[in-house]
C-alpha cells in the first residue's frame, strides 16, 4: 500500500529519513506549506531557537580560475586585476583588519588551479616558490593562524587526497560546492560548458576524500541555473550517501542563483523565494533534524522569514570588513539588524566558529592538535564562540555585562513557550529531566532573562532577600599530592618548585594555631582541603581535626572532601562509615562537597583519571549524611564538559539530597584556567563564559528546587561583580571570608584571599540587598555561636513544605506565567 504524504512527513519529522523514492514523492506531491511546516518543526527540534553565523574575513588569493562557469563574476583574466596572487603582506593585512573586528574564521576564496590555464599563475607561483596554489593557499593558511589566530576554511574546489592532505593540516574547515549532479549542465552553452572542475564526479571525489580523510566539510547546491527540482534531489541524496559513510559534511549551503551583468547568463531567470524555501524543505526532510543547513541572508534580504520558516538553522558567514566577492552586488547585513530580525521570527542569533558546534565536541575526530586547540579557547560549552572576555578568577565583569540579567519590561524576559513550560514546572518543584535541564542551559535572549528571572524569583519566595555568608578560614595543609588531576595546578609532587612557589606541608600544630588566629579575627567555621600526600593515612585527618577542636573548641570543623575521606578509610581500612563515625568523634561536622567536578564518569575519565569515580563520591557524601556529617555540593564546570554533564550533576545531587536532606548548600565553581595543565595542554576551554557562569546558578536554583534551597556564589571564581550578577540570578549565598584561600590562586586567579565585611556588604549593597552573617548550617551567628550538631537526615519532599512557603512557590508560578502575557 502506497504511504500518504503526510505519513512520509511524519515519518521524516520522527526521524526515521525518508528513502529516494519517498523523498520524490515528497517533493513532488507535498504542499509547500506542509513541508515547510515539517521542516521547521524539525530544525526546531535539533537546533532550538538558535541560529548561527561566523563572523568572518574574506580572502580573494587569486581570482583567476581554470574553469569558465556562466554565471561568475569572481573569475577574471590576468589583465584585469595588479597579480595572479594576494602577496603574503596582502593577506595578513586583510586577515589583521578581520581579527580587530571580532572575526574568528578567515574564508581563503579562490579559483580552481589556474596555474592549468594561465601562464602568469605559474609564473607568480615559481617566483615564490610553490609548485601549485595548494601549496600556496597551506602556506597562507598557516601565516595567517600564526600571526592572526583565525581559523582557517578553505575552498580550493576539486582535489585529490594527496593536495588535501596538507591542507587539513592547516584549516580548522575545507569547503566546496557541489552544486549539482546535472552532466547535462555541462553540454555547450550550459552554465558548466567548458568547467572541468564542476563535473559532478569530480566533485563527488573530492568529498569523498575528505571523508577518508576525516576532513570536516561543508557543501551545498546552487539552485536556479537551469537544473530540475528531481535533480536538486538527486543532488542532496548523493550528499547524504557520502555523509551516512563518514560523517563529515558539517553543513548545507542552499544557495540562489543570481544573474549577472557581463556573463552568460545575465538574462536567466532567478529562483524564486519559493523554489529556494522548497530545496531548504527537501534538505531538511533529506538530512534530518541534526544537519546544519544555511541560505547566505545578503542574497534574500527582504525575503528572511521564509528561509527560516522553510528550515534553515544558520546564516552561514557574514563579514564585517570585506565584502562578498562571489556576489559583490549584494552587501552583507548589519548583525544588528540580522539580530533584531532574527528575533522577529522567534530566533536567537549566535556567533559560531568555521566548524559548527556538532563538530566543535569532536574536535579530535576532525582537527590537528594546534588547531583543536584554538578552537576549543574559543569556543563554549555548546561549541558556539566565546562573547565575551570574561575569565573566572581573574577578570571582573564589565557594565556592559548587565544586559544577562531581566531587561525592565516584561517583553525584554518573554520567554518562549517551551521555556516557560519548563519553568512553571520546576518552580512547582517538579523535578526535570536532563533533555529539559539541557534547554534551560541552551538559552539566550529573551528565554536566558527569563530564566534569570524565574530564578531569582523563586530564591526571594524561598529564602528571602538576605544575602548570607559565613566568616570562615581556609587552610590548604599541604599541596603535595599523590594524584594528577588534568585541572589542578595547586597539587605538587613532593620536591616540585615550579608554578605558584614550592611543596610545603603543614602539621596539626599549625594548623590548630592558623584556626586559633582565625577564630580571634571572628571566624566560626575553619574549613580544611590539602593534597593526597602519599604518606597520610586515616590518622592523619582524624589528628587535624582534633587539634583544631582541642585549640579552638566552638570552632565548626568543615574539613576532607570525598577523595581525602576515602583515602583516609582505605589506608586504615575501614569501612567508610565507621571512619566516617572516627571523624564526627574527632569533631568534624561537615564536608566541603569538592573532589566532585563533574558527576559524570565520561567526563572524569579525560578529567580526573585515578580520582574517584562518581558513584564513590556519591557514596561519601550519603554515608557521611548518615553518621550525622552534613556537606556541601559543588560542581566544577567550563573545563571538557557539556552542558548535558551539567544536567547529570545536578539530577544526581537532587536524587541524593531527597534520600539524606544532607546538603547545606549547592556551589557551581567555575573552571579557572590559567595555570591549569589541561588548559595549557590545549585540552580544555578558557573556563566558561560569564553567561554559562550566571546562567548555571540560575538553573541550578531551578532544577534542585524545592529539595536544596541554598545557592552559593564563589566570590574568589566570579569576582565582586560576577558575584553580584550571580545574586540577581538565584543565589544567595557569597560563602565564606576565607582568610588563607590558595587553590584559585594556584590556577592563576587574582580575586585575592579574603574579604572583610565591608567588601561583601559593597557586593550586596550593589544589588540592594541586605548582608547576614551566618554559622555552617544557615543559622545566623547571634542566635547560637556554638557548634551544632546536626540530628541526621531530614529529607525534603513536597509535602514537607509549609503553608507560607507553598503561598511562596505559588507566587513564583504566577510570576512566571506572567512573562507569558
Amino acid at each position: 500500500m502506497v504511504e500518504p504524504i503526510n505519513a512520509l512527513l511524519d515519518k521524516s519529522r520522527s526521524g526515521a529519513g525518508l528513502c529516494a523514492d519517498d523523498a520524490y514523492r515528497v517533493g513532488a506531491e507535498a504542499p509547500l506549506h506542509d513541508l515547510m511546516s515539517c521542516a521547521e518543526a524539525m530544525t526546531l527540534e535539533g537546533h532550538g531557537r538558535r541560529i548561527g553565523y561566523s563572523p568572518k574575513v574574506f580572502i580573494p588569493l587569486t581570482r583567476l580560475c581554470r574553469n569558465h562557469c556562466g554565471y561568475c563574476t569572481f573569475a577574471t583574466s590576468p589583465k584585469k586585476i595588479d597579480g595572479p596572487y594576494l602577496s603574503p603582506e596582502e593577506v595578513l593585512a586583510i586577515a589583521r583588519d578581520g581579527a580587530r573586528a571580532g572575526c574568528h574564521e578567515a574564508l581563503f576564496t579562490l579559483g580552481e588551479r589556474p596555474e592549468q590555464r594561465y601562464p602568469q599563475a605559474q609564473a607568480a607561483l615559481d617566483a615564490m616558490g610553490y609548485q601549485d596554489t595548494f601549496a600556496y593557499v597551506a602556506a597562507m593558511a598557516r601565516l595567517v593562524f600564526r600571526e592572526t589566530g583565525l581559523l582557517p576554511h578553505i575552498n580550493p574546489g576539486t582535489m585529490s587526497s594527496e593536495e588535501m592532505r596538507p591542507l587539513r593540516q592547516v584549516a580548522a574547515s575545507l569547503g566546496i560546492m557541489l552544486e549539482s549532479t546535472a552532466d547535462r549542465l555541462h553540454e555547450r552553452g550550459g552554465p558548466h560548458w567548458r568547467c572541468p572542475d564542476k563535473r559532478p564526479r569530480a566533485r563527488l571525489a573530492t568529498l569523498r576524500h575528505a571523508g577518508e580523510l576525516s576532513v570536516a566539510i561543508t557543501s551545498g547546491i546552487l539552485i536556479g541555473i537551469g537544473e530540475t527540482r528531481v535533480e536538486r534531489i538527486d543532488a542532496l541524496l548523493a550528499l547524504r550517501e557520502l555523509h551516512r559513510e563518514y560523517g563529515h559534511i558539517q553543513e548545507l549551503i542552499i544557495q540562489n542563483f543570481r544573474a549577472k551583468p557581463g556573463t552568460r547568463m545575465a538574462e536567466a531567470p532567478e529562483p524564486d523565494i519559493d523554489d529556494q524555501a522548497w530545496t531548504i524543505a527537501m534538505s531538511r526532510l533529506i538530512f534530518g533534524a541534526e544537519m546544519s543547513i544555511q541560505a547566505p541572508p545578503n542574497l534574500r534580504p527582504a525575503e528572511l522569514e521564509q528561509l527560516v520558516r522553510a528550515g534553515i538553522n544558520d546564516w552561514g558567514g557574514i563579514s564585517p570588513v570585506t565584502l562578498d566577492h562571489v556576489n559583490p552586488e549584494a552587501a552583507w547585513p548589519q548583525i544588528d539588524t540580522l539580530a533584531l530580525e532574527s528575533a522577529r521570527f522567534g530566533r536567537q542569533l549566535l556567533q559560531r566558529l568555521p566548524l559548527i558546534p556538532a563538530y566543535v565536541r569532536r574536535l579530535e575526530q576532525w582537527v590537528v592538535p594546534d588547531i583543536a586547540k584554538a578552537v576549543r579557547r574559543a569556543a563554549d560549552a555548546r561549541g558556539f564562540a566565546r562573547t565575551d572576555n570574561w575569565y573566572a578568577g581573574s577578570r571582573e565583569a564589565t557594565e556592559a555585562d548587565a544586559t544577562l540579567l531581566p531587561g525592565g519590561t516584561s517583553e525584554d524576559r518573554t520567554p518562549s513557550p517551551e521555556i516557560a513550560q519548563l519553568l512553571e514546572r520546576a518552580c512547582a518543584g517538579e523535578a526535570l529531566n536532563e533533555g529539559e535541564i539541557v534547554q534551560l542551559f541552551m538559552v539566550d535572549g529573551s528565554d536566558l532573562r527569563a530564566v534569570i528571572h524565574a530564578a531569582d524569583t523563586l530564591r526571594r519566595v524561598t529564602v528571602g532577600e538576605n544575602v548570607t555568608y559565613t566568616r570562615n578560614c581556609n587552610i590548604n595543609y599541604t599541596n603535595i599530592c599523590q594524584y594528577r588531576c588534568g585541572f589542578c595546578a595547586f597539587a605538587k609532587g613532593s620536591t616540585a618548585a615550579n608554578l605558584r612557589g614550592p611543596a610545603y606541608r603543614l602539621d596539626a600544630a599549625r594548623v590548630a594555631e592558623r584556626a586559633g588566629e582565625a577564630w580571634s579575627r571572628g571566624a566560626t567555621e575553619v574549613c580544611m582541603q590539602g593534597g593526597i600526600h602519599p604518606h597520610y593515612d586515616g590518622n592523619t585527618y582524624l589528628a587535624l581535626a582534633a587539634a583544631v577542636k582541642e585549640a579552638v573548641p566552638h570552632m565548626h570543623v568543615h574539613a576532607f572532601s570525598p577523595l581525602e575521606v576515602f583515602h583516609g578509610a582505605e589506608t586504615l581500612g575501614l569501612e567508610l562509615t565507621e571512619y566516617l563515625q572516627r571523624l564526627y568523634q574527632a569533631g568534624l561536622r561537615s564536608l566541603p562537597g569538592t573532589a566532585a567536578e563533574i558527576l559524570d564518569d565520561e567526563v572524569r575519565a579525560t578529567l580526573c583519571p585515578d580520582k574517584l569515580n562518581t558513584e564513590q563520591w556519591l557514596e561519601v557524601m550519603r554515608s557521611a549524611h548518615q553518621a550525622g556529617i552534613r556537606s556541601t555540593a559543588t560542581m566544577m564546570f567550563g573545563h571538557v564538559e557539556r552542558p548535558e554533564h551539567w544536567a547529570r550533576h545536578l539530577l544526581r545531587i537532587r536524587a541524593l539530597q531527597g534520600e539524606t536532606g544532607g546538603f547545606t548548600e549547592f556551589v557551581p565553581l567555575p573552571y579557572v584556567h590559567m595555570e591549569s595543565p589541561i588548559w595549557l595542554k590545549g585540552q580544555a576551554r578558557s573556563g566558561p563564559t560569564l553567561r554559562e557562569a550566571v546562567l548555571v546558578h540560575a538553573v541550578s536554583r531551578l532544577a534542585l528546587h524545592p529539595l536544596l534551597t541554598n545557592i552559593q556564589t564563589s566570590w574568589v571564581k566570579m569576582g565582586r561583580k560576577g558575584a553580584a550578577l550571580c545574586l540577581e540570578a538565584g543565589a544567595n549565598d557569597l560563602g565564606g571570608t576565607l582568610m588563607y584561600e590558595s587553590i584559585t590562586r594556584a590556577a592563576g586567579g587574582s580575586n585575592g584571599q579574603s574579604l572583610d565585611d565591608s567588601d561583601l556588604v559593597a557586593i550586596t549593597r550593589a544589588v540592594n540587598r541586605p548582608l547576614l552573617q551566618r554559622n555552617t548550617f544557615y543559622q545566623p551567628v547571634d542566635d547560637s555561636m556554638a557548634d551544632e550538631a546536626w540530628a541526621g537526615p531530614d529529607r525534603i519532599s513536597l509535602d514537607d513544605i509549609t503553608p507560607s512557603s507553598l503561598s511562596s512557590s505559588t507566587s513564583a508560578i504566577h510570576d512566571i506565567s506572567m512573562l507569558q502575557q
